[in-house]
């Protein structure tokens, strides 16, 4: 898939203020400072249409870009380590949920798990939450650049075995760094492949 456009349409605090379910969707989501925003930047092939930011917590409404006027890129706020109140988490929740479990056109939802740590609890709860509802997802481990081999493939085996524990067909996975633009292609050829199912469904 080849980027021609890229823009940023609005961001939305509730699912009814989101733009018309028309096109299909791809949710970004993942622990804060996990290199999401840099990751969305990687893919759209700009610099700062998402704006990267070390202090965790900066997304924190539901961020809509339209891709070649054909379907959207969902920038979702993180969740983790955030230094917000109780409150505030609570409404962030309430509104990735809503979105995740309501948002006719949604496609799919990158995972985003930060390769240099073990597999937090929050991300496999998180995981495991998508496919009790029937989620579609792809887990995208980031910053692969800045790992040994060595401690890739501990990461691999960790989060493989995570899958095989609770599923019975492994979801799909994709190792990536911003930095070096690995996997990109991978990631594109999802959503173009997606893209084409959901033209495939909607066609009356």
């Amino acid at each position: 898939m080849v980027i021609k456009t890229a823009e940023y349409i609005k961001s939305s605090v509730h699912i009814n203020d989101c733009p018309k379910p028309y096109y299909p969707e791809y949710a970004f989501i993942g622990r804060s400072n996990v290199g999401k925003s840099s990751l969305i930047n990687m893919l759209l092939n700009r610099k700062n249409l998402s704006k990267v930011s070390s202090k965790p917590g900066k997304t924190r409404t539901i961020n809509h870009f339209l891709v070649n006027g054909s379907w959207y890129l969902v920038d979702l706020p993180g969740f983790g380590f955030a230094k917000v109140s109780q409150e505030v988490r609570k409404q962030w929740d309430s509104m990735i949920l809503e979105y995740l479990l309501h948002r006719k056109t949604l496609s799919c939802v990158f995972m985003l798990l930060d390769s240099r740590i073990p597999l937090q609890i929050k991300d496999m709860q998180f995981m495991q939450w998508l496919g009790q509802n029937q989620v579609p997802f792809v887990a995208i481990s980031t910053k692969i650049d800045q790992c040994s081999q060595q401690q890739i493939e501990i990461h691999k085996k960790q989060l493989y075995s995570f899958f095989d524990t609770y599923w019975e067909t492994r979801p799909q996975h994709v190792l990536s760094s911003s930095k070096e633009k690995k996997g990109r292609d991978e990631v594109l050829q999802i959503i173009e492949q997606a893209n084409q199912v959901f033209r495939l469904s909607n066609v009356k």
